[in-house]
């Protein structure tokens, strides 16, 4: 019988190098002091299981896998119930995005189901150098505003634009839109 607790530290490492963050990017993703993930993953501190169910989450994983066992086998197919997806609303609930890609894709690759209500605007910041957004709009039109420039993209259409400026979907219609919004990070 083992009289020490697992050691997390090398495997918390691994996990994180793989996924390309940094301890920030995974203390902000997990809600885990930076400091707190660096004794971790040097194994000056080992973490309740509180904490290790954060970074398991965070990082995509079982919680068995930061214990040291062995990774389970995915399933042939994943379902994700309507009422597991997570989801957004602007403050003025005129926008919803519901978040359709995995958290471990999160700041790689992410995709969205976008509606937005007549007079909805989804205002967005820069993101980092070299992203690029891919609008497929499904229902009714919106327009896309992007390096100060405004196209009307209609049902069927898909605009492709940088997004390492400020950027903005409207609905200027008089019927509700939806979309499929695919983010590229570099």
């Amino acid at each position: 019988m083992e009289t020490e607790p697992p050691r997390v530290g090398a495997a918390l490492q691994a996990l994180r190098a793989s996924r390309g963050l940094s301890l920030d990017d995974l203390s902000k993703r997990a809600g885990v002091s930076k400091s707190m993930l660096s004794q971790i993953e040097r194994n000056q501190a080992n973490p309740t299981v509180a904490v290790v169910w954060r970074l398991a989450n965070a990082l995509g994983v079982d919680m068995g896998e930061l214990l040291g066992g062995e990774r389970s086998a995915a399933p042939a197919i994943e379902t994700v119930p309507a009422h597991a997806t997570p989801g957004l609303t602007s403050p003025d609930g005129l926008c919803k995005l519901r978040i359709l890609g995995p958290i471990e894709l999160a700041g790689q690759f992410e995709w969205y189901e976008l509606s937005v209500q007549p007079g909805g605007v989804l205002d967005s910041q820069a993101h980092e150098p070299g992203s690029r957004e891919h609008l497929s709009v499904l229902s009714g039109s919106v327009e896309v505003t992007a390096q100060g420039v405004t196209s009307r993209i209609k049902a069927g259409e898909t605009a492709r634009y940088a997004v390492d400026g400020p950027h903005a979907i409207r609905n200027a219609g008089k019927s509700a839109a939806t979309a499929l919004l695919v983010v590229l990070h570099p």
